[in-house]
This record gives C-alpha cells, sequence and structure tokens, in this order.
C-alpha cells in the first residue's frame, strides 16, 4: 500500500523570488546564470517586468517576462533572469525543490568547475555572516558566472558548451545518491500515490476519500540570497 503524499502536489515545491536589481558589467540588472541537470523550472511571473535570457544546443534567446507570464525550461537550460522594473516571480520546481537544494551549477568560468571543493569555495555564501557579507558574495559570484556564461553565448562552435556540460555533470555526481532518495521521497511517491488511487477506484474502494485533510503553511525564511535573487522559501520545499 502506497501512502498518501503530504507534500506539494505533484511533488513541486515553489518558492517566492524578487530578481536581483544589481547591475551587471554589461549594464543590464539581474541574477546569477545557472543550469539545472534533473528538474525542469517554471516562472510564474506575479509583478514588474523582465525577462530570461536562455542559453542550449538550439542556441541563444530572449523571453519576456511580464505579469501573468508562465515561462517553463527543461534541464541543460543555461538561464539567466533580467531585472527590468521590480520583477517579481513565483518559481515552481520539480523534485521537492532540488533546484535550490544542489540541482544546479554556475556558469563559472572552467577553472573554478574542475573539483567540488574548488566550486563550493567560489559559490557557497555563508548564511552566518552579516547581511551586507552575504549580499557581497552573492554579487561576487554573480559576476564571476557572468563572465563564464558570456564566454559559453559567444563561443564558436558547440564544445565550450559541451565541456561546461561535462564539467557540471563531474561536480554533481557526489551527490546523485541524496537526490535519487529526495526523488524517492517526493516525486515517485507522489506518482505512485495517484496510480493506487487509480487502481482502487476501478474496484470501487473509496476508503482513501475519507482520508482528505487540508494544509497550509507560510515561508519558514524570508529574503534568503538565490542564485537569481532575495527567496521566500517554504520548509516543506
Amino acid at each position: 500500500m502506497v501512502n498518501a503524499y503530504e507534500g506539494l502536489p505533484g511533488g513541486v515545491a515553489l518558492s517566492h523570488l524578487s530578481v536581483y536589481d544589481w547591475p551587471a558589467a554589461d549594464g543590464v540588472c539581474g541574477g546569477t546564470p545557472h543550469m539545472h541537470l534533473t528538474c525542469s523550472e517554471a516562472y510564474v511571473v506575479t509583478g514588474g517586468r523582465g525577462a530570461v535570457q536562455t542559453l542550449t544546443t538550439s542556441g541563444y534567446e530572449v523571453t519576456p517576462l511580464a505579469p501573468g507570464t508562465v515561462a517553463w525550461f527543461t534541464p541543460g537550460t543555461i538561464h539567466r533572469l533580467v531585472n527590468e522594473d521590480d520583477l517579481r516571480i513565483t518559481v515552481l520546481m520539480q523534485n521537492n525543490g532540488l533546484p535550490e537544494a544542489g540541482d544546479a551549477v554556475l556558469t563559472l568560468p572552467p577553472e573554478y568547475l574542475t573539483d567540488p571543493e574548488t566550486y563550493a569555495a567560489a559559490t557557497r555564501i555563508p548564511v552566518d555572516a552579516p547581511e551586507e557579507e552575504q549580499e557581497r558574495v552573492a554579487r561576487v559570484r554573480r559576476d564571476l558566472a557572468l563572465q563564464g556564461y558570456r564566454a559559453l553565448r559567444d563561443a564558436d562552435g558547440p564544445e565550450p558548451l559541451a565541456a561546461f556540460h561535462r564539467a557540471a555533470a563531474a561536480l554533481v555526481r557526489p551527490r546523485l545518491v541524496e537526490w535519487r532518495e529526495r526523488w524517492e521521497r517526493g516525486a515517485r511517491v507522489a506518482a505512485a500515490a495517484t496510480g493506487e488511487q487509480l487502481d482502487r477506484l476501478e474496484r470501487g474502494d473509496l476508503s482513501h476519500l475519507a482520508d482528505a485533510v487540508v494544509r497550509a503553511e507560510q515561508p519558514s525564511a524570508y529574503g534568503k540570497f538565490g542564485m537569481c535573487g532575495r527567496l521566500d522559501v517554504y520548509k516543506g520545499n
């Protein structure tokens, strides 16, 4: 028997994002370009105006973002959020929030992608430090990732992007067991529970309807420094 899944529907997670308004060297305000390896992600724009720049093997694109826009992308999409006017987004993530729990590699220059320790030293935000220091580190890593991003975007030929894919996969390999466990207790359980409910209904068994519950929660943390902006996050993610 599969227990009813207690997380958000379908094993998704969400956070509320206020995109950074920090200007970069190219004059554009916004977040840190990065890529997810196993999770799709969706943006539901709730306020302001901006865009998401994306880079895949199919090329470079810019998708405008305005209130009411829902934009999503699959693993392997390098993305950079651009804040043109107080851009605010609700982010929907596969696999119980795995995108914010490790399934992301920033587009740092190649010398920072050689091993997990080197990468972590360049990307870790000291959560116990004063907010001013956290912001400084977040801006430094954003600007470092933009260096690698511009090199990938302006590259002549597919090999630099393919090399980034290989380096990203090598960086996350030590964490795949942890990621699989998150998937198994989240999205996999949610899908299996639906399958069992369908089986029960076919048999005329309605017992699961008597176990209905309602849940609600407020964010467990406000204003965390994320990759793309300040985040309000939920404990269940």
